[in-house]
């Protein structure tokens, strides 16, 4: 399950690249989002630290984006902000090899979900959830 801190990544990322052009104060993407700016606080540095972003203190600053909305995946901003999205433990990035692994009628059930989950959210670029007509203003 993607948690409220990938979801609201996502949403700080589709109001950064709709109002590009300088660095947006981060109490306007909050109004605009409806987050907590606290909460904000907490998801902003992964998105700093993993190149979407970045960001200036004092007057006019603020973040904005540092990706093209059409090279930006939403697999990408789920990743720097969830980790792994691997749906077992052992599938995961640095897992210990699991012993099961050799006989796990299961795994390669579980190998088929994760790639499918990669392949779907790296298939998204903002550029394309910007450009989603039927959306209107409603982000999740």
């Amino acid at each position: 399950m993607i948690s409220t801190r990938g979801r609201y990544a996502i949403r700080v990322m589709l109001d950064l690249a709709e109002h590009r052009g300088g660095y947006i104060p981060m109490r306007d993407v909050a109004a605009r989002q409806e987050i907590s700016p606290k909460y904000l606080e907490k998801i902003m540095p992964d998105l700093t630290k993993h190149g979407f972003v970045e960001g200036t203190h004092g007057k006019g600053g603020g973040y904005r984006l540092c990706c093209e909305p059409e090279n930006c995946t939403v697999g990408a901003i789920l990743r720097a902000t969830e980790g792994d999205l691997a749906p077992v433990a052992c599938l995961s990035c640095n897992a210990a090899p699991c012993s099961r692994a050799p006989f796990c009628r299961t795994l390669p059930m579980w190998k088929k979900y994760y790639d499918m989950t990669l392949d779907f959210f790296d298939g998204i670029t903002l550029a394309e959830l910007l450009g989603n007509p039927s959306a209107g203003d409603y982000v999740i």
